[in-house]
């Protein structure tokens, strides 16, 4: 079955924390990598992107006794790439798959859940910055895989400011995620969001772009395309475990707790 070009509708853009649906399968085949690759009209399942690790779970072909179990997802041109191994079968399936194939999707929710906590988390730490004097430090990038999780500015922190600072962010942070408040996500006219954004968004939004909104609380929200917590309370408990300033870069590694 050749791989359809069609974009992949972003069932989790909408609800986020929905981890049970419905897609109908578009196309099987193996990767160049000799994985098993399956494509659907929509996912509930998170590609890794973002600096946020992607889904695990599985797939059940209806009207037949077929278990996909999804080891790593993936976006091409708009197009969701589940990769993984069929259970049962030794891991191969060498048969063709009907294109048209009603598929039940279930993603893990342990991993699901921590992911969003660790990604809402460093959002958190952001608007936190300008709270303890370090409004100066430019959003760099975020990630939480195996070495993390961090979040990276452009700027510096003095060296004996550190460890008061890495202090101070982090009760500022929990005194927030105590306060808790709603977060929402929606897609938007560009004026629109700019708005909501503080009256400005990122050089690498377009223009002409309908650009999805996260808003934590009532706190300035911020372009992206992951998934997060319900409210800020779910997030429980940040620890920043360490600040570092390097070659004009500044990094906060920090992990959520129960």
């Amino acid at each position: 079955m050749e791989m359809d070009k069609s974009p992949t509708k972003l069932d989790y853009y909408d609800d986020m924390w929905n981890l049970h649906s419905t897609a109908t399968l578009v196309s099987h085949f193996k990767g160049d990598d000799g994985r098993h690759v399956l494509i659907l009209d929509r996912t509930i399942f998170y590609p890794q992107g973002g600096g946020q690790p992607a889904d695990t779970g599985f797939l059940i072909i209806h009207d037949s006794n077929i278990k996909f179990v999804v080891h790593d997802v993936r976006s091409k041109d708009g197009i969701v790439l589940h990769y993984g191994v069929f259970e049962g079968m030794g891991g191969e399936f060498e048969g063709t798959l009907e294109k048209g194939k009603e598929v039940s999707l279930s993603v893990d929710e342990d991993r699901r859940k921590l992911n969003f906590r660790l990604h809402s988390a460093g959002h958190l730490l952001d608007i936190c910055l300008p709270k303890i004097g370090l409004g100066h430090l430019e959003p760099g990038k975020a990630y939480h895989f195996s070495d993390g999780p961090w979040v990276e500015y452009k700027g510096v922190v003095p060296q004996n400011e550190m460890q008061n600072k890495q202090k101070e962010l982090e009760i500022e942070a929990n005194a927030l995620i105590s306060m808790g408040g709603k977060v929402s996500a929606d897609i938007l006219l560009y004026d629109e969001a700019a708005k909501l954004c503080g009256g400005i968004l990122p050089d690498y939004v377009p223009k002409e772009s309908t650009p999805r909104i996260v808003q934590i609380g009532d706190n300035p929200g911020c372009p992206c395309g992951g998934t997060h917590v319900l409210d800020v309370s779910d997030i429980t408990k940040i620890k920043v475990s360490q600040i570092r300033s390097k070659k004009g870069m500044t990094k906060v590694f920090y992990n959520v707790e129960s």
